[in-house]
C-alpha cells in the first residue's frame, strides 16, 4: 500500500525513542513536516540529525502550562501522535502515590493539552485532521507488576473514545493503537528476559513480540487518507 505525507503536518510526542521515534522517521521519509516531542534534548538532537528538518521541541508533558506554550507557536497541524509513556515495574503492595500519579500524568493526562491545542487549530481552520493515540494491550489485560500502568492505558482508552466521539463531528478522526509487548529499549528493559516474556508469547498465535515497525505501520495507516 502506497502511502505519501506530502502536504501535512505532524506533531509526535514521546519522539525521542522507541515507537515516537520510529513514527517521526516513517513520516519523515513519507514527505511529512513533522514536529518532534521529547524532555530528552539528546534525543531530539540526534534525531534531527537522522531527519534533516524536522522540528524540535523539547517539553515536559507533565507540565501542562509549559507544554501549550511549548505548542504555541508551532503552526498549522493536521496529524498527531500522542506516544509518550512510562512504564514502571512496581507489585500492588509496593505501588506508591507518586508512581501511579506520575503514570496517569504522562499516560493519560499528557494528551489533553497537546490534543486540545492540535484540535482547537485544526477546527478554527475548517480541515481535518487524524489523531493516533499509542495504548497498549496492557489496557485490557492484567500483567503482574504493572499495574499503574495497565490502569493508565486503561484510562487512556476510554479518553480515546471520547475524544473520537466529541471530534468525529469536527472531521478529527481518533484512535488507538494497542499493541502486546514491543521490542523498545523499554520493553526489553522489563521484558528482556525469554522467560519473563513468555506472558506475552503465550498469548500470540504468531509466537513473536512486535517490533517498532509493526506498530508504526498501523500508526501511519490509521493518519492517512486511507483509513475510514
Amino acid at each position: 500500500m502506497e502511502m505519501s505525507f506530502k502536504g501535512h503536518r505532524a506533531v509526535v510526542t514521546g519522539a525521542g525513542k522507541g515507537i515516537g521515534r520510529g513514527t517521526v522517521k516513517a513520516l519523515w521519509a513519507l514527505g511529512a513536516e513533522v514536529v518532534a516531542l521529547s524532555r530528552t534534548a539528546e534525543d531530539l538532537d540526534s534525531l534531527a540529525q537522522e531527519c534533516p528538518g524536522v522540528q524540535t521541541v523539547c517539553v515536559d508533558l507533565v507540565d501542562w502550562p509549559a507544554t501549550e506554550a511549548a505548542l504555541s507557536s508551532v503552526g498549522p497541524v493536521d496529524l498527531l501522535v500522542n506516544n509518550a509513556g512510562i512504564a514502571e515495574q512496581q507489585s500492588f503492595l509496593e505501588m506508591t502515590q507518586d508512581s501511579f500519579d506520575r503514570h496517569i500524568a504522562v499516560n493519560t493526562r499528557a494528551i489533553i493539552p497537546v490534543s486540545q491545542i492540535v484540535a482547537r487549530q485544526i477546527i478554527a481552520r475548517g480541515g481535518s485532521g487524524s489523531i493516533v493515540n499509542v495504548s497498549s494491550q496492557a489496557s485490557q489485560s492484567s500483567l503482574k507488576n504493572l499495574g499503574a500502568y495497565c490502569a493508565a492505558k486503561a484510562a487512556m482508552d476510554m479518553l480515546t473514545k471520547v475524544m473520537a466521539l466529541e471530534l468525529g463531528p469536527q472531521k478529527i478522526r481518533v484512535n488507538s493503537v494497542n499493541p502486546t509487548l514491543v521490542m523498545t529499549r523499554m520493553g526489553l528493559e522489563h521484558f528482556g528476559d525469554p522467560e519473563k516474556a513468555t506472558v506475552f508469547t503465550s498469548r500470540i498465535v504468531l509466537g513473536r513480540l512486535a517490533e517498532v515497525d509493526d506498530v508504526t505501520n498501523s500508526i501511519l495507516f490509521l493518519l492517512s487518507d486511507k483509513a475510514p
